[in-house]
């Protein structure tokens, strides 16, 4: 792996890590995480991935081939179709009373913020994150996690760790890669920071799960 992505990975590696080890992301590997702590969690995601279409729609807005633009399309309504039946199947219909997270509130606020004031390249670095985290994760504990039939968050393991999720993280890699190498030195220093801050955002988001964060009142 090289190239701009390689780079970004391996700048990473200790949030990775921390990542691994949040005791949020181990519960759901062995099973041990308790319902209290999945379901806030599905109900934030669930919240997150609204904002989290509309950055990918910005993305295919943005995008500067047809394949592109069909790509990220396709992924926003996945973001909202796919995945919302797997949060919906967990806790139901997220009301409209519930309110975000601090954390996903600023997550969500930051990858609408690229989405709307930066270019193609820096958003395509900032959504790329949720793909690869996500993939990187599930698939470890999908190898841990024996028959998911039987395991109590097997279905979550299974999304993420799922050969189809894990092509389209290629894709946007692919994307992200190809538009570094054409880009100046400013361009490439601000899809370091989206990847970098988003990244930093998935570690956030797992933790305040865990803690069940709350505004202040």
């Amino acid at each position: 792996m090289t190239g701009f992505c390689a780079r970004v990975w391996e700048e990473t590696a200790s949030t990775r890590d921390a990542i691994d080890v949040l005791p949020f992301v181990q519960g759901i590997g062995d099973g041990s995480l308790s319902r209290e702590r999945f379901d806030y969690y599905m109900i934030q995601d669930a919240l997150y991935l609204r904002g989290y279409a509309r950055a990918l729609a910005s993305a295919a807005a943005k995008a500067e081939t047809s394949d592109e633009i069909a790509f990220f399309a396709k992924a926003a309504h996945g973001a909202i179709m796919v995945e919302s039946s797997l949060h919906e199947g967990s806790v139901g219909s997220i009301g409209e009373d519930v309110r975000p997270s601090p954390t996903c509130t600023a997550y969500t606020s930051y990858v609408l913020s690229i989405a709307h004031t930066q270019g193609y390249p820096e958003l395509v670095a900032g959504v790329l994150p949720c793909f690869w985290v996500y993939t990187d994760v599930g698939e470890r504990l999908m190898a841990k996690a024996g028959d998911l039939a039987e395991h109590p968050y097997g279905e979550w393991i299974a999304t993420y760790g799922d050969e189809e999720f894990a092509r389209s993280t290629e894709q946007v890699k692919a994307i992200a890669d190809r538009l570094a190498e054409g880009a100046g030195e400013a361009t490439v220093a601000r899809m370091r920071e989206a990847f970098v801050r988003a990244t930093n955002y998935e570690w956030m988001f797992w933790d305040a799960a865990w803690r069940r964060e709350a505004w202040p009142r």
